[in-house]
């Protein structure tokens, strides 16, 4: 398989992770002949530093003949702490989602048992916990028309949704559920949101045409409750923008850490796998990155985009042997782990790489 893939690094701790994220790639691609070729863009803040724009043209290009992307992290303490700022490091963010197409975010909660101690939910709630959210990415209150008065005393962001943008979503939520436990589960706030009654009222006519799967509607406030208070009842998650951008980075903590969730945005092209996580720059550069969720956004990369799930399972398998002898980094130790199995960004990915080696090897 020959496959051109473009790694954007981005902002703080981006380039540590997306090394071993492509480190890995590379590692797949020589034990199953395969032909992976590289290129590199800039976005973020370190675009706007060397262009002006968080999205420079260039970088766009390359994105749209590429066959996938592997991306880091965007954002820098700068524009948090001035909010007046016109160009910002996630407006390249949005943009890329935009022009590619990109509407569908999957977030898998991989749980490895070996976690369970590492999130700071009981151990019996969370064992067998597995999920796969669907997160709406091109509409919303991110995109909608924004305003700020004169006197600079009121501010509105305007949450739209058009039809087709929950049908498109919906239909890949429900083919998703029909290969799990054909279960959805579809958040919103309809009791207050003219927005989300149009979004219920689309997934209820989208479901009648999965009938097999089991369609449970809730509101956000309750899903947020629920996802802690058991999370095993869920399935796969489908919703908006801002409620998914919230309720994923609540899910982190079932899996331990945001350094160990992967994700995928998808539409109809190139997709683009990221970790969640941020940039981070308060770590950035000293080697303390969790460099797993942008391996396991590989493996996601390989799945999802390239249809090389055998391939996607030695990497989730490495990950898994790595945690099943106790190495860890800073975010998902715990006290029970010895202090010399707490490894730095470098040494994890080394690791990873290695059990990688050793399987392909046997097999």
């Amino acid at each position: 398989m020959n496959k051109n893939i473009l790694v954007i690094p981005g902002d703080g701790i981006g380039p540590e992770v997306t090394t071993w994220g492509k480190a890995v790639l590379e590692k797949i691609a020589t034990a199953f002949g395969h032909q992976f070729t590289f290129d590199e863009a800039e976005m973020g803040h370190v675009a706007i530093e060397s262009t002006g724009n968080p999205l420079p043209d260039e970088t766009l290009e390359k994105a749209r003949n590429s066959d996938a992307i592997l991306f880091g992290a965007v954002g820098h303490a700068k524009y948090d702490n001035d909010p007046s700022l016109k160009v910002r490091p996630e407006q390249g963010l949005l943009k890329i989602r935009k022009e590619l197409g990109l509407y569908a975010n999957l977030r898998p909660i991989l749980l490895f048992d070996e976690l369970l101690n590492a999130s700071s939910i009981k151990p019996a709630i969370l064992k067998g916990t597995d999920i796969l959210f669907f997160r709406e990415l091109t509409g919303d209150v991110y995109f909608g028309e924004k305003t700020r008065s004169e006197d600079r005393n009121t501010a509105s962001d305007l949450m739209i949704y058009h039809r087709y943008e929950v049908e498109r979503i919906a239909h890949k939520a429900y083919q998703a559920a029909m290969q799990r436990d054909k279960r959805l589960c579809s958040v919103d706030k309809a009791n207050v949101l003219e927005s989300s009654r149009l979004w219920r009222e689309t997934v209820q006519e989208i479901a009648k045409q999965y009938p097999e799967v089991e369609t449970e509607h809730m509101f956000i406030d309750n899903a947020a409750m629920q996802l802690i208070k058991d999370p095993k009842r869920f399935d796969v998650v489908l919703t908006a923008n801002l409620f998914g951008d919230i309720l994923t980075d609540e899910a982190s903590q079932i899996a331990g850490s945001m350094g160990m969730l992967a994700s995928a945005s998808i539409g109809d092209g190139t997709g683009f796998f990221e970790p969640i996580h941020g940039s981070a720059h308060d770590i950035a550069g000293r080697d303390l990155a969790n460099p797993l969720a942008s391996i396991l956004s590989a493996a996601l990369m390989l799945d999802i985009s390239f249809g090389l799930k055998a391939e996607a399972k030695v990497i989730i398998d490495a990950v898994d042997q790595v945690l099943k002898e106790g190495f860890r980094t800073n975010d998902i130790a715990d006290e029970s782990i010895n202090p010399y199995k707490v490894l730095g960004t470098k040494e994890m990915g080394q690791l990873v790489i290695k059990f990688i080696t050793q399987s392909t090897n046997t097999q």
